[in-house]
């Protein structure tokens, strides 16, 4: 038994003579290699040793093989410290708790309504070939039931796959079909953080079934089949259906009522590797970590390594700086942007002004008497915020009440609304949010309003003496202008867990997206709305994630010789950066023009990602580089790359020096004030392919591309370019950050890079 592993074992020998303290889960990251050959396999090196030091039979919630290296247990806080001291131990870590991120986005996009692939490639060939393209989706579950999930007309399951359809309580392994090909629950964590109970809501249940609608809702979005006359009571009527409609799709529930667990996640990610999936989509992440302890992003660089893609959302903390979640360079960071489809809704007030907001209220409404509006905005009341117990059913029965965004959800202030015997609610942005306009399915008549609209209510409803409001409606209406606009809420940069890569990658469809529901929850979550329906129309990164994930599985599809970074690439240097009025994209939060930092290389264009002519492509050696110039210690990059004898014996000077489809240019001092990348393009257009390079770049950064020419005699071949940026003397006094791109084009092809410029301030 090599040393290492005789420790490890000395160590769990000695872990039962400590007190007994709180046990809690630990994700242990281990020495994969380090296994003494005594034990047949690594769970039963894990489980031997702990079943050692307690009687507790169940203290091993997961071994992992694939995604991760090591195991998840119950200890003590004295246990985890003493495996740290273990050779054979590379990191023991509390259990994450990550958050979920939460048609007519076909038409938006320009895809083919009636076959699902993009206008004017609709052949029957790669139709066919979608069918043995496999989605996983992380989420909380699915509604098998749903209509989004019908298999009527698809061939049979791929051979390949090697997953299966778990039953449970609720759960009948029947359910799975040819389209909905494999559904599994993953709930140790969550048992454990629930004090080992299942029971701390009546609706939760162990099985893959969907009790939130987060999941089912994604998974559609992804690859739902065509539903037919499809809305939500009566909004957004049309033919539902995800971006790969033929593809097939496998969940893996993973979040429950508290949240998902990174013992959990992984579990499901480990399954999903092994099951055989060719795209995953997690609409879910945490805070900023290094990458070594950032679950997701470890798990999905053994994904990208066995060819998965893997799209994760950007997440909801925008418009604040350096937001972003999920901003490993192998993973695609996806963004949220408004479609061109709103929800009007009308608020007149008693002066005869008329504001235009946003609603899916499907009630009987609240008539066209006006009635009194209050809003009450004292310096010690909350009741502006319309919390929880704030109302004072005295002051709000029978009236319009006002209620600032912000704290608690936006449904719920309309169910603290109705529960105080209010008969309507006017939602007013602030400055947080900006003139972002998100549509709600509330419980009672309520519009949406933006932050100008809203501070010109409050002026009214403060100052007229007898202020009155009445709420009306306008269904749907198509064709908004503009479109599409970067959201308030889509997370922002600079990345801080690595400044020289650009995040978010891309944006897509992510506010008021019509997808499948969970028939078990009500349309908004609270308890008292019993409103049942088959579709939902939500808002997040949530649903801009599974609107990447399904175009990815198409464009692997259409070119299966394609690495996961080569899609990404094409997904990336062919998105767009102005909205159908042909004015740069704008940004909800005030107003004004975006940026690469809100929306990465912009948004989506799955007609232009099919044949982007060229792209950049990184290997998995060009990762550990990557890695070994972050200055991780050995055993930091094998956690992530799980290669026994990786080394660092190559190594970039500087990290931005990865072939990423976008640049991010950190001058960190005086001295430094030039920064030189160099790049490669593989030519994945004709051959005898010419392309000549365009940059834009702002007045204190002097770009210089060379050559400013290339030719791609085959396809297939590599070209490679040097880009030179110099900052002018004194730039950093004046300027937080600059933006500019690179674009290297011909008749045929215009192949785009953003280019991000940070000086230090921006990222200490």
């Amino acid at each position: 038994m090599a040393a290492e592993a005789f420790w490890f074992g000395v160590l769990l020998l000695l872990l039962p003579c400590f007190s007994a303290m709180a046990k809690q889960t630990y994700i242990v990251q281990m020495n994969h290699h380090s296994k003494p050959e005594s034990y047949a396999t690594h769970h039963d090196w894990y489980s031997a040793s702990l079943q050692s030091l307690s009687s507790d039979s169940d203290s091993l919630f997961y071994t992992y093989t694939d995604a991760y290296h090591g195991f998840a247990a119950s200890l003590d806080p004295e246990q985890a410290e003493l495996l740290r001291q273990s050779d054979s131990v590379i990191g023991v870590y509390e259990d994450t708790v990550y958050n979920l991120h939460t048609t007519r986005t076909p038409e938006f996009l320009g895809l083919d309504t009636e076959s699902g692939l993009w206008e004017g490639h609709s052949t029957q060939d790669l139709n066919q070939a979608s069918n043995d393209v496999i989605v996983g989706v992380l989420d909380t579950g699915v509604w098998p039931e749903s209509k989004s999930f019908d298999d009527t007309g698809m061939p049979e399951i791929p051979t390949r796959w090697r997953g299966q359809c778990e039953s449970g309580p609720d759960f009948a392994a029947t359910l799975c079909n040819k389209k909905l090909i494999g559904a599994r629950s993953f709930s140790k964590g969550y048992h454990m953080a629930s004090g080992g109970s299942y029971l701390r809501k009546p609706r939760e249940v162990e099985s893959p079934r969907d009790r939130d609608g987060h999941g089912t809702h994604t998974s559609s979005t992804a690859a739902g089949s065509l539903v037919a006359n499809a809305s939500l009571l009566g909004y957004a009527t049309g033919t539902a259906r995800g971006m790969a409609p033929n593809a097939r799709v496998a969940t893996y529930k993973v979040c429950w009522s508290t949240g998902c667990f990174g013992s959990d996640i992984l579990a499901g990610m480990d399954r999903a590797i092994v099951d055989g999936v060719d795209v995953l989509s997690l609409s879910l992440g945490g805070g900023s970590a290094p990458y070594y302890r950032d679950t997701i992003a470890i798990g999905a660089f053994t994904a990208m390594e066995r060819g998965i893609f893997v799209s994760c959302s950007a997440g909801n903390s925008g418009p604040t700086r350096a937001s972003l979640a999920n901003t490993a360079p192998w993973i695609m960071t996806v963004g949220a942007g408004t479609l061109d489809r709103d929800f009007p809704a009308y608020a007149l007030l008693g002066n005869k002004l008329r504001f235009t907001g946003v609603s899916l209220y499907s009630g009987t409404g609240m008539g066209n008497k006006p009635v009194q509006l209050v809003y009450n905005r004292g310096s010690n009341s909350s009741s502006n915020l319309c919390l929880p117990g704030s109302l004072n059913p005295d002051l709000v029965r029978g009236k319009v009440v006002m209620c600032d965004r912000g704290i608690n959800a936006r449904v719920e202030k309309g169910g603290v609304v109705r529960s105080a015997g209010g008969i309507g609610m006017i939602l007013a942005n602030t400055a947080a949010s900006g003139e972002e306009l998100v549509a709600d399915s509330h419980l009672l008549p309520a519009v949406a309003v933006g932050r100008r609209v809203g501070d010109q209510i409050r002026e009214y409803a403060q100052h007229d003496p007898n202020p009155t409001a009445v709420i009306t409606f306008g269904r749907t209406v198509l064709n908004v202008r503009p479109s599409p606009v970067v959201a308030a809420f889509s997370s922002r940069g600079p990345n801080l867990v690595n400044p020289q890569i650009l995040k978010p990658d891309v944006i897509g469809p992510g506010v008021n997206i019509l997808a499948a529901w969970s028939e078990a929850v009500g349309l908004t979550g609270l308890e008292e709305d019993k409103r049942k329906s088959q579709f939902n129309i939500i808002s997040g990164t949530s649903m801009s994630c599974p609107h990447i994930s399904g175009l990815a599985a198409l464009l692997k599809a259409a070119h299966p010789e394609w690495s996961p970074i080569a899609v990404k690439s094409a997904l990336m240097t062919t998105a767009y950066t102005h909205d159908n009025t042909k004015a740069p994209l704008r940004d909800a939060a005030d107003g004004t023009i975006s940026n690469p930092w809100a929306h990465g290389s912009g948004h989506i264009d799955p007609s232009k990602a099919l044949s982007p002519g060229l792209v950049y492509d990184i290997a998995t050696e060009d990762y550990i580089a990557f890695l070994c110039s972050l200055e991780y210690t050995k055993e930091h990059v094998q956690a992530i790359v799980k290669r026994p004898n990786v080394t660092c014996a190559r190594r970039y000077s500087d990290p931005g020096q990865l072939n990423y489809p976008s640049f991010s240019v950190v001058f960190w001092n005086k001295k430094k004030r030039v920064v030189s990348y160099t790049r490669e393009l593989t030519n994945v257009g004709p051959a005898g392919s010419v392309y000549r390079v365009t940059v834009t770049s702002p007045s204190m950064v002097r770009t210089i591309v060379k050559p400013t020419r290339l030719v791609f005699n085959n396809v297939g071949e590599k070209q490679k370019y040097r880009v030179t940026f110099v900052a002018s003397r004194g730039a950093e006094k004046t300027s937080r950050s600059e933006f500019g791109s690179i674009m290297w084009s011909n008749p045929q092809h215009q192949v785009k890079s953003p280019v991000a410029f940070a000086w230090t301030q921006l990222i200490d």
